[in-house]
């Protein structure tokens, strides 16, 4: 949040709007974290991902590693030609990417965390991020900037958010979605929320200045300023908890599809590569620049259907931070970064193309299922749990198309 001036020797007041949410707003759960373990062994999508999980599976990896890497060197090329000119939409690629990269978050059910760092694999991984890179590049385009200044690039960064014409997922849960629809919302959402902010924060030890005090001071909101029952994460697992859905960590890997996981690999593969640092911070730039309004339509529309403050306490939340957190994001970290480094900033530009593009896809995606009566998961979800869900029974929508633009992920 941003600091304001006080006063010598006076005690700074509390902000009205601080006070009015903590006379309202619930109570953190004492023990209400999203799971601590790994991401579910994920059932494969095909050769690649089949043989990639035998492979890992199969112990700590070995003087004999790349040998056992063989079946997953030799289905690299038939995945890749099968996916070719949509590497985006592939479940056996975008399946893949997501096990390795999260050998570098929380590890995977089964996996040895020796094989974070095994050359052989890191050489697989290096092998899908090419066409990987190559397709996020062409999806975002080519946006252009003659500025190198704080001020000019934050004012190109807004008009790139303001002329994006994606569907509005956000506006049609809001006035439209039913029941079972938020519930696949949360659980399409979920892959990334429950380790909300984590891709970003590769970022930190790779900026300097101006940029990196800037990340940092958006990131400390994320992660609940210190108070783990108010991290964005936790708040997320209450709102799935809400309408019946387990919160434990990757556990709807299964259920969401390629054009998700795709979403969720853009984050780490800019994260993870300091060349990237540039495209990292524009992507994050382009998620705050665009939360705030759609994370209000969403929990309007959460109330709409009968879900009280635990449920919309996520949405309801970055209303009012990511409405700060916009500013500081475009101005003091994109725009500093560019300032400070001119060389990447085309990257940061890169990088909020990216994230309007592909998390458009993910909303595109879902209202064009669910204007069909059809769900947007690849499987049904589970009735809620006991005990767990307040919705209330509602009828399937209509089909009637959602109107105006939206944010990344909304």
């Amino acid at each position: 949040m941003t600091s304001t001036a006080v006063p010598a020797q006076t005690a700074p007041a509390a902000p009205a709007s601080a006070t009015a949410r903590a006379a309202t707003e619930p109570v953190p759960d004492a023990l209400a974290a999203p799971g601590t373990g790994r991401l579910p062994l994920p059932r494969p999508r095909g050769p690649l991902t089949a043989a990639l999980v035998r492979a890992l599976v199969d112990g700590p990896p070995g003087d004999d590693a790349a040998e056992r890497l063989r079946p997953v060197r030799d289905a690299l090329p038939v995945a890749l030609d099968a996916g070719a000119g949509r590497v985006l939409r592939d479940d056996d690629v975008q399946l893949a990417l997501t096990v390795l990269y999260e050998l570098h978050y929380r590890g995977v059910d089964g996996v040895d965390d020796a094989w974070e760092w095994a050359p052989a694999l890191l050489a697989v991984r290096a092998r899908l991020e090419v066409p990987f890179e190559a397709a996020v590049r062409e999806r975002a385009g080519r946006p252009a900037c003659t500025e190198t200044d704080a001020a000019g690039v934050a004012r190109r960064l807004f008009e790139l958010a303001a002329a994006d014409g994606g569907p509005s997922l956000s506006r049609y849960v809001a006035k439209r979605a039913d029941a079972e629809q938020v519930r696949e919302l949360l659980a399409l959402k979920s892959l990334y929320q429950l380790k909300e902010a984590d891709p970003h924060t590769w970022a930190v030890p790779r900026l300097a200045g101006t940029p990196k005090a800037a990340l940092v001071e958006i990131q400390a909101d994320e992660y609940g300023g210190g108070r783990p029952g108010r991290m964005h994460a936790e708040l997320f697992a209450r709102a799935m908890r809400g309408v019946g859905l387990d919160d434990t960590y990757g556990r709807y890997v299964d259920a969401v599809p390629a054009v998700v996981l795709a979403a969720v690999n853009t984050m780490s593969l800019f994260g993870l590569h300091r060349r990237l640092r540039g495209a990292v911070v524009g992507h994050l730039a382009a998620f705050e620049m665009t939360s705030s309004v759609p994370s209000r339509l969403y929990g309007n529309g959460f109330r709409r259907l009968g879900h009280d403050a635990n449920t919309t306490w996520y949405f309801d939340e970055h209303v009012e931070a990511d409405a700060v957190h916009e500013q500081i994001a475009a101005r003091d970290l994109a725009g500093g970064l560019a300032e400070q480094e001119p060389a990447l900033r085309d990257d940061v530009l890169l990088g909020a193309a990216a994230c309007l593009a592909v998390e458009g896809d993910v909303a595109a995606h879902v209202l064009e299922r669910w204007q069909a009566g059809e769900s947007a998961l690849r499987a049904p979800l589970d009735p809620p749990l006991p005990d767990q869900a307040s919705s209330p029974s509602s009828s399937r929508s209509s089909s009637r198309a959602a109107e105006g633009g939206d944010a990344p992920g909304a």
